[in-house]
C-alpha cells in the first residue's frame, strides 16, 4: 500500500496537492443558532401539575417529595423544588439504563434498568439550586438534565450552578473542546490505514466476531479523543461477500455502556438482532445478503448520533454479480469528528449543531495526504468503493486529474463504458449511502482525491494517489 514517505517528500506532496486544488478555499465553520445553551432553570410542568417553577427560592410549603421521570433523552419535569429533608423519586420510563445524579456530588440513584423506580434523600444538600443529570456518556448532552432546588436558596445561589460556574451565554458555545489544525503533520514514521480491499472470501458463510469498546485514539496529528469502536477500529472492520452469502456476526459488548449493532445490508427485525445489550453481554446477528452494494453498519443505541459520531460505524460490501476484476481496489469511508475536550468523547452539542471539526477518509484527517497511495501505475484500472458514514455530512467524492468511466451507486450501475464514451466527475452520496467508481490514470503525477464539498477539504477530507516516478514540483499546476 503506502510506504511511509520521508518528511521532505510529504511536505512536497502536500504542497503540490493543496496548490493544485485548494487555492481560494477558505475554512468556515458555521455554528447552528440551535446549538445547546446551558440554562440555570428549565420550563415544563411540575410533578403536581402546577405551573413551571423557575430556579428560585422555594415557598415555605414546598412539597417534601418530588418525582422525576427519565425517558430517551429527557428528564421530566425540567425543574422541581424540594424542602430540606425530602426525598426524590426517580422512574426510568426509558428502554435503556439511566441514572439521575446531582452534578459533581455523590447524591442520586444507581444505574437503573428500564421500569425501575428508585428514590434518594437530599439531607446532604444545602439550600440552593443543583443540576441533576444522567451520567451515561452523551445522555446529558442529549438533554438529560434538570434543575433540583432545595428550599431556602438565595437569589445568588439560584443564579449559578452548584459548582459556581456562571450560566453559559450564546457566545460561549462549545467551551473546553479541541480544534483541528489542518497544517499539522504526524510524527515521523506515520503510516496511514491500509485502504486496499481484498477480494470477497470464497465462502458462503462469513462468521465474524465484532466487539464494542471505548478507547483513546488519535484522529488527527496530536488530537486524541475517547473513541467508541468496533474491534478497536474507526471505522470498524470492512466485511465482504457476495449476493446470497450468509453473515453470522457474534456481537460482544466489551464497553462500559450499552451498545448495539445495525447492519443496513440485513432484513431482520430490529428488536431482535439490533437490540441494545449491556456491558458483558453478547448476541448472534445473522442475515442473508440479498442485495448488492456497499452498506453501512453502526451502533443503533440512543442517542444514535452520539454513538456514530464517536466512531461506531463500518462497511459491508456485497459484490454485484459478475463484478469484473480490476488491478486495484480500495475502500474509503468518509465520516466526521466533533471534538470534545482532550481525551473525552466527541461533543454532542457540536453534533447537534452540525459543526464538525474534522471530515476524514478512513478515520484520520489528511492521512492519505501525509502517506499517499503509491501502488498504482499509469493505465492500471482502479475501483474505489466509497461509503458516506456521516453521521450528518454529505460527500461528493472526486479524483482530480481523471474521469470515472464506471459509476455504481446504491445498488445499480449509473454509468458503464460503452460506445457513447460517457464519463462522470463525482460520486454523490448522502449519509449512509455508498457505491464505487472505476478509473485509470493516463500520466505519471500527483492526483488528489477529495470531497468536492470544498468546505470539508480543509477539515481533513483530502488524500492523494502518487502515480509513477514523480518529482512533485513538476506536477504543480
Amino acid at each position: 500500500m503506502t510506504a511511509a514517505s520521508s518528511t521532505e517528500e510529504v511536505r512536497e506532496i502536500r504542497t503540490v496537492t493543496m496548490v493544485a486544488m485548494l487555492a481560494g478555499v477558505a475554512v468556515a465553520v458555521v455554528l447552528s443558532a440551535g446549538a445547546l445553551i446551558v440554562a440555570a432553570a428549565g420550563g415544563g410542568a411540575a410533578n403536581d401539575g402546577a405551573a413551571p417553577q423557575a430556579a428560585a427560592a422555594a415557598a415555605v410549603d414546598a412539597p417534601l417529595e418530588v418525582a422525576f421521570e427519565l425517558d430517551e433523552m429527557t428528564v421530566h419535569p425540567e425543574a422541581a423544588t424540594i424542602a430540606p429533608g425530602g426525598r426524590v423519586e426517580v422512574v426510568n420510563a426509558g428502554a435503556i439504563p439511566h441514572d439521575l445524579v446531582v452534578l459533581d456530588l455523590e447524591v442520586g440513584t444507581p444505574m437503573m434498568d428500564s421500569g425501575e423506580v428508585v428514590s434518594f434523600g437530599v439531607d446532604e444538600l444545602d439550600p440552593g439550586s443543583y443540576t441533576v443529570i444522567c451520567t451515561v456518556p452523551g445522555h446529558r448532552e442529549a438533554g438529560m438534565e434538570a434543575t433540583l432546588t432545595v428550599a431556602g436558596a438565595t437569589d445568588e445561589q439560584v443564579a449559578v450552578d452548584h459548582d459556581g460556574a456562571e450560566v453559559a451565554s450564546a457566545g460561549e458555545l462549545f467551551p473546553g473542546t479541541l480544534s483541528f489544525d489542518p497544517n499539522a503533520t504526524p510524527e515521523e514514521g506515520f503510516t496511514a490505514r491500509d485502504p486496499r480491499l481484498e477480494p470477497a472470501p470464497d465462502a458462503d458463510l462469513h462468521e465474524v466476531t465484532i466487539r464494542a469498546s471505548q478507547l483513546q485514539g488519535e484522529v488527527a496529528p496530536g488530537v486524541r479523543q475517547e473513541l467508541w469502536t468496533f474491534n478497536d477500529l474507526v471505522p470498524g472492520p470492512v466485511l465482504r461477500g457476495s449476493v446470497g452469502d450468509t453473515f453470522r456476526i457474534t456481537f460482544i459488548n466489551d464497553g462500559a455502556m450499552p451498545h448495539s449493532i445495525d447492519f443496513h445490508a440485513s432484513k431482520v427485525a430490529p428488536n431482535d438482532e439490533m437490540r441494545t445489550i449491556d456491558p458483558g453481554e453478547q448476541l448472534i446477528y445473522e442475515f442473508e445478503a440479498l442485495h448488492a452494494g456497499i452498506w453501512m453498519y453502526h451502533c443503533g443505541t440512543s442517542p444514535v448520533l452520539h454513538h456514530t459520531g464517536n466512531g461506531q460505524y463500518g462497511a459491508v460490501i456485497v459484490d454485484p454479480p459478475d463484478l469484473p476484476e480490476v488491478d486495484h481496489e480500495y475502500v474509503f469511508v468518509q465520516s466526521e469528528f466533533y471534538l470534545g475536550a482532550e481525551g473525552e468523547p466527541g461533543s454532542y452539542a457540536k453534533m447537534l449543531a452540525e459543526a464538525p471539526d474534522i471530515v476524514a477518509f478512513n478515520g484520520y484527517a489528511n492521512q492519505y495526504l501525509n502517506d499517499p497511495i503509491t501502488d498504482v501505475a499509469v493505465g492500471e484500472r482502479v475501483r474505489a468503493w466509497v461509503l458516506d458514514a456521516g453521521p450528518s455530512e454529505n460527500s461528493s467524492w472526486h479524483v482530480i486529474g481523471t474521469i470515472f468511466d464506471t459509476v455504481y451507486k446504491e445498488g445499480a450501475y449509473r454509468l458503464q463504458p460503452d460506445e457513447t464514451r460517457g464519463g462522470a466527475q463525482a460520486l454523490d452520496l448522502q449519509p449512509s449511502q455508498g457505491g464505487f467508481v472505476e478509473f485509470t490514470f493516463d500520466e505519471d503525477g500527483v492526483y488528489p482525491f477529495v470531497t468536492h464539498k470544498f468546505a470539508n477539504v480543509p477539515r481533513g477530507a483530502v488524500g492523494a494517489f502518487v502515480v509513477g516516478d514523480v518529482v512533485p514540483d513538476a506536477a504543480a499546476h
